[in-house]
């Protein structure tokens, strides 16, 4: 005696009245309909979403990519200097009426016009208040002094001096976005498990 199939949706045994016939009941039979409508449905909503993507990739520029990979260096920048102090005036997220957690800029001390090589150098762009960067132009002056202090006559000097022009392909664009939103993810975990430990510490 050949053994009973089961039904392919509540799956209890039944007896086939027809070749091929994975359901027991029509209410089985309607559901595993719908779990086929719905998952057809679904992939064709990933093929629209990945067609979506590939016309929008044809479509950007090379100024696309450097915008988001400037995005990615930025985001970065401020995820590693979070709990500093603005680079060139020392004030911080709890100075009275200054500024908000989210009025941290990654402000460059040789600007990305000045000097565009150095635009994806994290030792030439610290997290600056918006005053400083945008009101007072970057501070220069004061930059100088406290990047000094952060990082070292040597490396200041260095930023100085001359620099080899780089015009970045896409591909390096592309490159330079994923390994600082990697950097930047990394550092966010650290962050996490850093204060984990504080509060589990303090408890």
């Amino acid at each position: 005696m050949s053994k009973q199939p089961k039904c392919a949706h509540c799956r209890e045994p039944f007896t086939r009245t027809r070749p091929f016939q994975n359901w027991c009941s029509p209410e089985c039979g309607l559901a595993l309909a719908r779990k086929k409508q719905a998952q057809e449905r679904k992939s064709l909503e990933q093929l629209e979403r990945k067609e979506l993507q590939v016309r929008k990739k044809a479509l950007k520029r090379r100024n696309d990519y450097m915008r988001e990979a400037q995005q990615a260096f930025n985001a970065y920048i401020r995820a590693r200097d979070e709990g500093m102090p603005c680079i060139s005036c020392d004030s911080t997220t709890t100075d009275d009426g200054l500024m908000t957690g989210s009025r941290w800029d990654a402000g460059h001390y040789r600007s990305v016009g000045a000097c565009p090589e150095l635009r994806f150098e994290p030792l030439n762009c610290h997290a600056q208040c918006v005053r400083c960067n945008r009101n007072l132009s970057g501070n220069a002056v004061e930059y100088r002094i406290r990047l000094v202090k952060r990082i070292g006559q040597d490396k200041v000097d260095w930023l100085e001096g001359p620099h080899e022009p780089r015009r970045w392909t896409i591909e390096e664009l592309m490159a330079i976005k994923a390994d600082f939103r990697a950097r930047g993810r990394a550092l966010k975990v650290e962050s996490s498990r850093a204060r984990t430990f504080v509060e589990s510490a303090n408890g």
